[in-house]
């Protein structure tokens, strides 16, 4: 099967939407990704080759939701009965799934469903799992995404933040695990997210086609190779898969040691009030990407490229513009805003030290 999935390191270019999806297999808490683009620019084909490079995953044996045996915390309603009746649950290795959200998907087709008539007649509580449950620890993908009922994202978007999906029918609850990478795909030109929705994905990337001539020919080349020979090419790029895809599982396990420090929130929050960023959430997934980003470079303490980098991919759909202008949201951009904060900052902080000193001087101010 994997030999008929396209190679991700083999997309050629795309490098601002490969580094959003990958920090996302790092963390999965960072929130997911929407990638934004005209048809044919690779954005099913890279989130489909993201899930093939993906590491297996750890599972409690015979479990319908694929909890993980680290979390025991986490378990699902039948995990945790089990525990409770013999003990330490057994465990086994699966490969990270990838699963397809149909734009047509119900409510009761993602999250699952309780069998009331069961429970009232025969005293049994009976659940079918949905798709979340398919997605655990897996990759969820929607295609798009921008089609799909408003009420079945937002379940989608809270699920994805919360990392659990709990279904409640008639005082009978069941409740299982939903930590899944959460990538949304759409084009732009039939029509885009509420306000709302949009800010709800961790990361945005818009993308194009390449318009360098070398690229596109490099793109029909190994297309063409693919074609003629999956399984080839597939081989052939086998090696810089299983790179990738060890150097995803070592960021996972260094990822709980990466460290920051309190001038690393000062930059961050530098950046979002540069940007005139509602709310709180985009200094949040700021900082777990500037922390994945740190674990998949090797590094146990962000600096502020790590946030740079974190902050271009979290910025471009929240930063507030007028009607007039556009927000700058790309590396060099983000590095000026840097720097003048900064230089605001110690204005501001000489003001202040300037008005300790002299106590005189702040009770004239107070007094204009």
């Amino acid at each position: 099967m994997a030999s008929k999935i396209f190679p991700f390191p083999a997309i050629v270019g795309q490098e601002r939407m490969k580094r959003a999806l990958l920090l996302n297999a790092v963390n999965p808490r960072i929130g997911g990704v929407l990638i934004r683009g005209e048809r044919g620019t690779a954005k099913s084909t890279a989130a489909r080759a993201l899930a093939a490079l993906l590491p297996q995953v750890a599972v409690v044996a015979n479990c319908r939701f694929g909890c993980d045996p680290a979390q025991p915390g986490q378990w699902c309603t039948e995990c945790v009965e089990r525990a409770g009746v013999n003990g330490t649950l057994q465990s086994t290795l699966r490969t990270t799934p990838f699963v397809d959200l149909p734009v047509s998907a119900t409510e009761d087709r993602v999250v699952g469903t309780l069998d009331i008539e069961k429970a009232i007649q025969k005293g049994e509580r009976h659940f079918d799992p949905g798709i979340l449950a398919s997605a655990n620890l897996g990759l969820l993908y929607i295609d798009e995404v921008n089609l799909l009922d408003d009420h079945v994202v937002d379940l989608l978007l809270d699920s994805a933040a919360m990392g659990i999906n709990v279904v409640e029918r008639e005082g009978i609850s069941f409740s299982h695990p939903a930590r899944f990478i959460l990538v949304g795909t759409m084009n732009p030109e039939e029509g885009d997210l509420r306000p709302q929705l949009l800010d709800r994905f961790a990361f945005s990337v818009d993308i194009q086609g390449l318009n360098n001539a070398r690229d596109r020919v490099l793109i029909m080349e190994r297309n063409l190779s693919f074609e003629a020979d999956a399984q080839a090419f597939a081989a052939e790029w086998s090696n810089e898969v299983q790179r990738i895809s060890h150097e995803i599982e070592a960021a996972r396990q260094r990822l709980p040691a990466v460290t920051h420090t309190r001038a690393d929130l000062g930059t961050i929050a530098a950046l979002t009030t540069g940007l005139r960023v509602d709310g709180h959430r985009a200094d949040l997934v700021i900082l777990r990407g500037a922390r994945a980003q740190a674990a998949f470079e090797g590094r146990s303490a962000i600096t502020d490229r790590d946030i740079l980098l974190a902050a271009e991919l979290a910025l471009p759909h929240r930063a507030r513009k007028g009607p007039l202008e556009s927000a700058v949201v790309d590396l060099n951009g983000l590095e000026e805003r840097l720097e003048q904060a900064r230089s605001e900052a110690g204005k501001s902080e000489k003001g202040d030290a300037q008005a300790a000193d002299d106590p005189a001087s702040s009770v004239k101010k107070n007094r204009k």
